[in-house]
């Protein structure tokens, strides 16, 4: 889980042209079937130590889809709405076809 959630971390920072410093704060959720690592470890793997990270398991919907990691990034950005890129890895992009980059 660690390496996908740091391709995912660091796509949404390059995605947007953030740094650690714009971080604010992370919400990761994970679907019931992960349970190897806390995403938020991964995100201290690659040096962001300095603001608050927290975990949560999404509901265990019948149909929904497995093994999904989510994030939730608080950031201060002068990007406007519009230039916002949610990133949507893997098979994930099929979740939100709308908005996945």
């Amino acid at each position: 889980m660690r390496e996908q959630v740091e391709e995912l971390l660091t796509a949404v920072l390059a995605r947007n042209e953030l740094t650690a410093d714009d971080l604010i704060s992370i919400w990761f959720t994970a679907t019931p079937d992960l349970h190897s690592d806390f995403p938020a470890a991964a995100a201290r793997g690659i040096g962001i130590v300095d603001v608050p990270l927290i975990c949560a398991q999404e509901l265990d919907i019948e149909g929904a889809m497995p093994r999904v990691v989510r994030l939730l990034a608080h950031v201060e950005t002068d990007l406007p709405k519009s230039r916002i890129a949610h990133v949507y890895l893997g098979a994930a992009a099929a979740l939100r076809k709308d908005i996945a980059q």
